[in-house]
């Protein structure tokens, strides 16, 4: 690579990484609680547990679950109910002023008695809810994600100039090489590009897939306009219905034309994943990858019966992938160990990378205040400096 190039790839990776190391510092030290969600809400008893009953317990009604959470809020409308798929035994449901209403109440009804279990603390309670608005949009809405994104995007910059600074670097010096006999600055710059390379194929995934979880609320948007649109095009210009059919049979009616898949979240009418006159019933496979890809059977609010099926168009599919792969939470406790050290990893190269920065206009700053007959006696030899300034 000539000089040229050389001292471009190195402008390129400073900038990109210098503009978006703070952000990125945030998201994975936010990142981090978030792999144990689950455990830290258990911890901090903010998980809800169904209540010790035989497995072969027959399920109950659905419209006796809804019936049940509304006695609490008899004032509000049902905006979605759900279902984990390690927790068949609860439904989750949301209630709200209206279909968009932000200020939603959650809802943990026991699906075999239809009784009212609590009330849950949404994302695990006041820590993991602050650690979940800071990682996915900086209290900031839509602009917030989009931002986000941006950052992400100067991280992907960032790791592929890095790789190609790392490839002359390398004929210098072994693989996995930390000098600590030279100076502290350049055992950094060892540890910081050896984590570097370590980390570097599941820092891209991480973060191209954070950028693409950014875009959800466009591409969503997108869908709507799109392929909603024209599956409700036979609705164009009808009221919405007065009275609404049984969810119960709704939803048994997209469990006989979906056979192999369980219901993830019902959408109610109004709300952004249906239309007006429509349940949502959104299915997903039972396996780990396979429960986080969804597809829509619309059902006719008034009359029960299904209107129209299909398969998310691909970006929809993609951004559906990009989460379980973002959060490594697909693979059980060993994986999101895994996804932990990794992460750590990642916190040591901004911190280092941050560092190298400081200390090398430090010495650029006293560079230019040494006398003109400084000599370099008492510094690297010629060879090391080289190395370390690369």
């Amino acid at each position: 690579m000539s000089p040229l190039s050389l001292r471009r790839w190195s402008w390129i990776h400073k900038w990109s990484s210098l503009v978006c190391t703070v952000f990125m510092l945030l998201l994975c030290l936010t990142g981090l609680p978030l792999i144990y969600h689950h455990e830290i809400g258990h911890l901090l008893g903010n998980e809800v547990e169904a209540p010790a009953m035989p497995a072969d317990t027959p399920r109950g009604n659905i419209d006796a679950v809804i019936a049940s959470a509304k006695e609490l809020y008899p004032n509000k409308i049902m905006m979605y109910m759900s279902q984990e798929i390690d927790e068949p035994a609860i439904w989750n449901v949301t209630l709200g002023d209206h279909p968009n209403d932000e200020n939603y109440k959650p809802i943990a009804v026991d699906a075999r008695t239809t009784k009212v279990i609590t009330e849950p603390a949404f994302e695990g309670g006041v820590f993991m809810s602050t650690m979940f608005r800071l990682h996915v949009d900086l209290f900031a809405g839509v602009p917030g994600k989009l931002f986000l994104g941006f950052m992400g995007l100067l991280l992907l910059v960032a790791i592929v100039s890095g790789a190609v600074l790392y490839a002359p670097f390398m004929r210098k010096i072994d693989f996995g090489t930390v000098r600590q006999e030279r100076s502290r600055r350049l055992k950094w710059l060892d540890i910081h590009n050896v984590l570097g390379i370590v980390t570097l194929v599941w820092a891209f995934v991480v973060g191209a897939t954070g950028m693409v979880n950014t875009w959800a609320d466009v591409l969503l948007k997108y869908w709507q306009v799109t392929e909603v649109a024209e599956m409700l095009k036979p609705y164009e210009g009808s009221p919405p219905p007065v009275r609404m059919s049984s969810v119960h049979e709704a939803i048994h009616r997209a469990e006989a034309a979906e056979p192999g898949m369980k219901v993830a979240f019902v959408a109610f009418p109004g709300t952004p994943f249906t239309s007006a006159h429509h349940y949502g019933v959104y299915m997903r496979g039972d396996e780990a990858f396979s429960s986080r890809l969804y597809k829509p059977v619309l059902i006719d609010a008034a009359t029960g019966e299904i209107t129209d099926r299909r398969e998310l168009p691909w970006y929809l599919t993609a951004l559906l992938l990009s989460q379980p792969l973002h959060f490594g939470d697909y693979g059980g406790q060993w994986m999101k160990f895994f996804w932990a050290l990794l992460d750590i990893a990642t916190i040591v190269i901004l911190v280092t990378g941050l560092y190298l920065w400081v200390k090398r206009g430090r010495r650029v700053t006293d560079k230019v205040a040494a006398p003109a007959t400084h000599t370099a006696g008492g510094e690297l030899p010629a060879l090391a400096r080289k190395q370390e300034a690369s």
